[in-house]
């Protein structure tokens, strides 16, 4: 695994952003996982002592919320929706086709780092499902079709 560049000056912002709150623990980590898709390792004993958190609660924090990882992620992270709405409306073909095209399973990455696929419960786009979001990025009424020609968009 090749080793993240930390931009410690822009970490040292994000913390004083936030007045190096504990409380502030989750949208600091958001922010840190904005810059890198992921929080690296090097950041948390940075996170430990700038905030006064335990390194357990990173780790619980990082683990509850699917939208932090601790583990590097594509630069494209796509979240299908398998929500009731989507799931009726066929989320898990489109899961299917998107891991069969990247040649990866759900909560993968691919090898070139390009694509993690990801499930999640809700975008709250219910009336457009099913529905993936591409970043941040919302692509809906998606069938086998339109989601494959949706991940050559990102590929370009």
């Amino acid at each position: 695994m090749k080793k993240t560049d930390i931009d410690w000056p822009k970490i040292t912002k994000i913390v004083q952003d936030y007045n190096s709150d504990p409380e502030c623990l989750l949208m600091i980590m958001q922010d840190i996982s904005d810059i890198y898709n992921y929080v690296p390792p090097e950041v948390i004993p940075v996170l430990v002592e700038k905030l006064g958190v335990s390194e357990s609660l990173i780790y619980s924090v990082a683990t509850f919320y699917k939208t932090i990882s601790l583990e590097p992620r594509g630069k494209y992270i796509i979240n299908v929706c398998t929500g009731t709405a989507c799931h009726v409306r066929g989320a898990e073909k489109i899961t299917n086709a998107l891991a069969e095209e990247l040649g990866i399973e759900e909560g993968q990455t691919t090898a070139d780092g390009m694509f993690t696929l990801d499930a999640v419960r809700c975008v709250g786009a219910c009336a457009s499902g099913p529905v993936a979001m591409v970043n941040h990025d919302t692509h809906g009424a998606l069938n086998r079709s339109s989601a494959l020609e949706m991940l050559d968009q990102y590929r370009k």
